[in-house]
């Protein structure tokens, strides 16, 4: 995505209230005064610089990553993220073959999260109820793709 439109986007979201996130780039983010989304693979350059803005308290520098399994758990807490997207919940098209976590594995993995979990995966209006909405494991928010799209 251009700088200036990425920027634009984080002033909206600013004056909205809404945390936005930008996938992987740590530098982007940094620009962009955004949040950054770390997904399952090493990070990139300006990771360092993006963590020294979350100590100093900013409020925009807001820290999410994926969370697949037990080296997402381990990192989530290296980096003291601010929530994790546990995902696939469900089958998705988006990763077909992908072994879904089903509602007893995703909630049980979120339980062990130890921060807000975002249910990601297969998430569609009937498929979200099956998340449980109370006590560890919970689900703290919602994520999808194909079920926004169309």
């Amino acid at each position: 995505m251009a700088p200036a439109v990425l920027a634009r986007l984080g002033r909206i979201a600013a004056r909205r209230g809404i945390c936005l996130l930008v996938g992987g780039d740590a530098r982007a983010a940094l620009r962009a005064r955004c949040g950054l989304h770390l997904p399952d693979r090493p990070a990139g350059p300006g990771l360092t610089a993006f963590l020294l803005a979350r100590q100093r308290r900013v409020p925009w520098a807001m820290l999410s990553l994926a969370v697949h399994g037990h080296a997402g758990l381990s990192r989530a807490r290296r980096v003291d993220a601010d929530f994790g997207f546990v995902s696939p919940a469900f089958p998705t098209a988006s990763h077909p073959g992908a072994p879904a976590l089903g509602p007893l594995r995703w909630a049980a993995l979120a339980a062990r999260l130890g921060r807000p979990a975002v249910a990601l995966g297969g998430v569609a209006p009937a498929s979200a109820r099956r998340l449980p909405r109370h006590g560890p494991g919970r689900v703290a928010g919602l994520a999808a793709i194909g079920a926004l799209a169309g």
